[in-house]
């Protein structure tokens, strides 16, 4: 008798571990959801809100003299703020070279270090339009044409500064 109540005091004790073990991973899984869902809030959200923020407009022009001009400033200079979505409208010339490197481009738009995050933009003739947002770390950056465009090629640059 004594072992027939041993065996279901033992079934007893084990169906209880079972539940608690059951109940603490139903737990615990709740607890891996809601951590997973807030993770993905915390990345999402702010994603959104950069790509959800309407783009600020800045107008350039890469001209057949080679030279990058940004209207009302004699050195050409765009201030920026880190992830902000810009829209550039820049109009673009043939200068007195074309490069075979850059077919139909009389000239590009390129920060080095950054071509991954799309900075390196052939210039069609004519008005070109994209869309960009500038880079997390706050500095300065150059912005350079790479496409042969002829005379004053070297010097065909202007500075993007990123700040708070």
């Amino acid at each position: 008798m004594k072992t027939m109540e041993n065996a279901v005091i033992d079934l007893e004790k084990t169906q209880k571990e079972k539940t608690s073990k059951l109940t603490s991973a139903r737990k615990h899984g709740r607890l891996i959801s809601w951590t997973s869902l807030l993770l993905l809030f915390a990345v999402i959200v702010p994603l959104l809100h950069t790509y959800a923020q309407q783009p600020r407009v800045i107008q350039i022009a890469a001209t057949t003299d080679n030279k990058f001009k940004v209207a009302g400033q004699k050195t050409p200079v765009i201030t920026v703020k880190p992830k902000e979505v810009i829209k550039f409208e820049i109009t673009s010339k043939y200068g007195d070279e074309k490069d075979p490197k850059w077919p139909g481009c009389p000239h590009s738009f390129s920060v080095k270090g950054l071509e991954d995050q799309g900075w390196n933009k052939c210039l069609k003739e004519g008005m070109n339009q994209f869309v960009l947002v500038t880079p997390v770390t706050p500095g300065e950056y150059k912005i350079e044409c790479l496409a042969k465009c002829g005379k004053g090629h070297d010097d065909m640059a202007m500075k993007m500064i990123v700040a708070q």
